[in-house]
């Protein structure tokens, strides 16, 4: 199963990437329930660099360990959990940057392993995660369209 959100953002690729590379300081304000984020190794999106975030999601509080896997600048960035059991159930995370004639598609993709059993049993929780993810978008696509970025 693929969870996944686009959002159009008027903004150039660049400044979508550039938000990502500065996440220390645009986590919080990127969405209400993101509690904390940092580097843990490395000190911005390169490969093998692995950073620490919370959330709250569905009433419960998210904390996860991930390495960044692949990192084409202005483009995509892809990370996976450091733990192995979240990573069985998780693979993977993406953002797709797809720009277009006046700006960009700004994609989420989350790559989770279950069946129809499990999909239907934790139905809520990813609803929430789905429109958590969608109002990353729109949160995204306010600061962006409304302000300039800072350069790392």
């Amino acid at each position: 199963m693929i969870l996944e959100e686009t959002t159009k953002v008027h903004a150039p690729p660049e400044d979508i990437y550039r938000f990502f590379e500065t996440m220390d300081e645009n986590y919080e304000r990127w969405h209400p329930d993101h509690i904390e984020f940092r580097w843990v190794e490395g000190d911005g999106l390169a490969e093998g660099a692995k950073a620490y975030f919370e959330e709250h999601i569905a009433g419960k509080t998210k904390q996860a360990t991930v390495r960044f896997t692949a990192i084409v600048p202005d483009r995509y960035v892809e990370f996976k959990p450091t733990s192995l059991l979240v990573g069985l159930l998780m693979p993977s995370i993406s953002f797709t940057i797809d720009p277009h004639g006046d700006g960009c598609d700004f994609t989420q993709r989350i790559k989770i392993r279950t069946g129809p059993i499990g999909a239907r049993l934790n139905r809520s929780e990813f609803d929430a995660v789905r429109t958590h993810m969608r109002e990353e978008g729109e949160n995204l696509k306010k600061i962006l369209e409304s302000e300039v970025v800072t350069t790392p």
